[in-house]
């Protein structure tokens, strides 16, 4: 059995984090091409620094024609995203930043074996799920995502207007018998825009926010604090740190709880299986877990360029199954269809969904009206059921 008394550790970052901008811009110009055109083809990177944002990379629609009067409004894109995050320095402002466009038509040579239904690139993709909160997800990296989502709340609607974009959180929980108690180590380090503030006046701003989305009884006397440990972060944002997409992959998924396949997802259109079939694999491990079949899952899936099928499926559950894991595995093929057409189409994978998953995690998100975090259902849980 896997322990059940011991600390564990997750990060999150916010919108304003460096590669998180980068992460956001990649993904609005991919929703801008899916909102033209579902089977439009892009895998946009972006970089960024100090006054500059350079976005690159391959994109397509089946109007050819039609590209150039898309490169057009990049430039747009990229100055609303930063504008929405927040940034208005002297040295990173969404108005005056200059923007490098690199984008060009996608290599004929990959396009032909997606044409046909395959996948867009070999690799490994894992997806898990945990009853240990609600959403089935580490508790770790989903309260250091609700801490900093609710700060950029306050900070967007200018109640806290001394907050900055750029931050980071951190939580070491203690588990006991297999489930969290207590956070025992609490970091949030974030910028503020008055280089008067101490350590001890940004805790007083931001602890109500975090004793707000924490469970009461997780921090104790013996909870440590440390925000702003470093004292002043007013200099943030792409002028502190340069960023780029896709940097935060175990951010993005279950911070560090579980295997990652190392394929980003953001900038990348779901014909591309390290996003489409990480997804998938959250689905049915979130699933198998929401069925009763086990209390944790981890879940592999493997994939060629160009072959629709998965090469293989693993399934473990640490212990923790109702059935065999063998018996999932088989039950797997019967309840999806795993290639990549066949995610698309069951999670609708070809809609415009994906900036808003570029800040505070792809997965334990409430599946939304228009198709948002459609991989966090939980509606396959009778037909594995049956299956197994």
């Amino acid at each position: 059995m896997s322990r059940q008394n011991y600390l564990f550790t997750s990060e999150s970052v916010s919108e304003g984090h460096p590669d998180k901008v980068c992460d956001r811009i990649s993904d609005a110009v991919l929703d801008a091409f899916l909102g033209e055109e579902e089977n439009a083809r892009v895998a946009c990177e972006t970089f960024a620094t100090t006054n500059c944002v350079v976005v690159g990379g391959e994109v397509g629609l089946s109007d050819r024609s039609r590209l150039a009067e898309f490169m057009g409004r990049i430039d747009g894109i990229v100055r609303d995203c930063v504008r929405d995050i927040g940034y208005e320095q002297d040295e990173f402002h969404w108005n005056t930043l200059q923007l490098h466009n690199m984008l060009h038509p996608q290599s004929a040579h990959i396009a032909q074996g997606v044409d046909r239904d395959g996948a867009g690139d070999q690799g490994i993709m894992f997806g898990f799920a945990v009853d240990e909160t609600p959403e089935l997800m580490p508790a770790p990296i989903l309260y250091s995502h609700a801490i900093l989502k609710r700060l950029a709340e306050v900070r967007k609607s200018g109640k806290e207007k001394t907050l900055g974009p750029d931050a980071k959180s951190q939580l070491t929980l203690r588990y006991e018998n297999g489930k969290p108690v207590e956070v025992m180590q609490l970091v949030l380090s974030t910028q503020h825009t008055d280089e008067a503030q101490t350590s001890d006046d940004i805790r007083a701003i931001v602890e109500p926010y975090i004793r707000e989305v924490l469970p009461n009884q997780w921090l104790t006397d013996k909870t440590e604090w440390w925000v702003n440990p470093t004292g002043t972060f007013v200099i943030g944002g792409p002028d502190g740190d340069a960023g780029l997409t896709g940097r935060k992959i175990i951010v993005d998924t279950y911070g560090g709880a579980a295997p990652h396949g190392g394929g980003a997802f953001s900038g990348k259109d779901p014909t591309k299986v390290d996003r489409s079939a990480a997804y998938a694999a959250r689905y049915l491990a979130k699933n198998i877990v929401a069925a009763g079949l086990a209390h944790k899952c981890t879940l592999q899936l493997s994939y060629a360029i160009g072959v629709a099928k998965p090469l293989s499926i693993y399934v473990d559950t640490h212990g923790t199954g109702q059935v065999h894991e063998s018996a999932i595995e088989n039950a797997i093929s019967k309840v999806m269809d795993l290639t990549p057409r066949g995610i698309r189409e069951h999670l609708e994978l070809t809609r415009p969904i994906y900036a808003r998953t570029a800040a505070y995690g792809h997965f334990g998100r409430a599946p939304e009206a228009d198709g948002g975090f459609s991989w966090e259902r939980t509606d396959l849980v009778d037909a594995l059921k049956k299956s197994v």
